[in-house]
């Protein structure tokens, strides 16, 4: 049963006995490599197998970690994080340990993927000018930057061959607007590389298309082309479009693909599509740990973080928001 309606921290039972107290969360930004899904809950990175259960946490800092994806060798995983303050491309081994800072920019820059021949693909504004974003790689042991020959470009995926680029021209535009279809709604363009230009593949809907990936000769993507964000596919050059998923209401947002299967996210839940069956689980993801961040705390200079204030109609009391 989804929860995306009801989050709370109380605590579940999860299938198995244990003396433990686990805590249903918020998961986002899935990714997974085999039988292993890495997500963002609480700001920070988890593990947990393909079949969902007792995940596990891969970092503890304040600061957000998010946009995780796996290497192809699935030995990295590359996310974006706020360790220095700014939102910048970091990595660190499957298993954990300590990341590696791979971008200096400032600029928010949010990991997109990898590449097949292993470098970092991520997006940037830092070699454009507002509001264009553009897509970029780096090699995460030399630091070498790539930017890919295109004027707009915000996510992608790269076929096996590395000569093809599925991408999604413009970035989200800021707005959860049902159904949007304004002069920035994301559609996914084709570049092959050495060509002289892209080619819109999903020109012939004035909606949102997004996130493209790959898999055996299909590119899967995310479009509300029937009122809710759902899974679709179509061929390389934009023909024989297939519905695959038909949720209503809650969108699919930040799907991911390996080895024929699709992970995203659904209200606060995860689910896994498995494209050879044509079938989709929701996953039973339970969070443990200290949760130091709920722990009560003084605040000593509550005016300081003063938001609102309202003086009462006979001016004798007065009403403060401080959060």
């Amino acid at each position: 049963m989804s929860h995306a309606d009801s989050l709370s921290n109380h605590p579940i039972s999860p299938p198995s006995s244990s003396n433990a107290d686990y805590f249903l969360g918020f998961y986002r930004f899935p990714t997974l490599h085999n039988d292993r899904i890495v997500f963002t809950a609480e700001g920070d990175l988890w593990s947990v197998g393909l079949n969902g259960g007792l995940a596990r946490r891969l970092t503890t800092h304040h600061g957000v970690e998010l946009h995780a994806a796996i290497s192809p060798d699935g030995q990295r995983i590359a996310f974006s994080a706020e360790y220095e303050g700014t939102l910048d491309v970091y990595s660190m081994p499957f298993t954990g340990g300590l990341p590696s800072r791979h971008t200096h920019d400032g600029e928010g820059n949010c990991v997109v993927g990898w590449t097949p021949d292993g470098k970092i693909l991520y997006c940037t504004s830092h070699y454009s000018t507002l509001p264009n974003a553009q897509l970029a790689t780096i090699h995460p042991d030399t630091g070498e930057v790539q930017v890919l020959p295109l004027h707009q470009a915000s996510d992608g995926c790269l076929t096996p061959d590395g000569d093809t680029l599925f991408f999604t021209r413009l970035a989200f535009q800021g707005s959860h607007t049902k159904r949007y279809q304004g002069g920035t709604a994301q559609n996914i363009w084709k570049y092959v590389f050495g060509q002289p230009e892209a080619v819109s593949l999903t020109s012939d809907y004035p909606g949102t298309s997004k996130a493209p990936m790959w898999w055996n000769g299909q590119v899967y993507f995310a479009s509300d082309r029937d009122g809710t964000m759902n899974l679709w596919s179509m061929d390389a050059d934009g023909g024989h479009l297939v519905q695959h998923t038909f949720h209503k209401g809650w969108d699919v947002q930040s799907p991911a693909l390996h080895n024929g299967r699709i992970v995203y996210q659904l209200g606060a839940d995860l689910h896994v599509y498995t494209i050879d069956t044509a079938t989709h689980q929701q996953l039973d993801i339970f969070l443990t740990s200290d949760f130091e961040q709920a722990r009560e705390r003084w605040v000593k200079e509550p005016m300081e973080f003063l938001t609102s204030a309202h003086l009462s109609p006979k001016g004798d009391r007065l009403a403060l928001t401080a959060r």
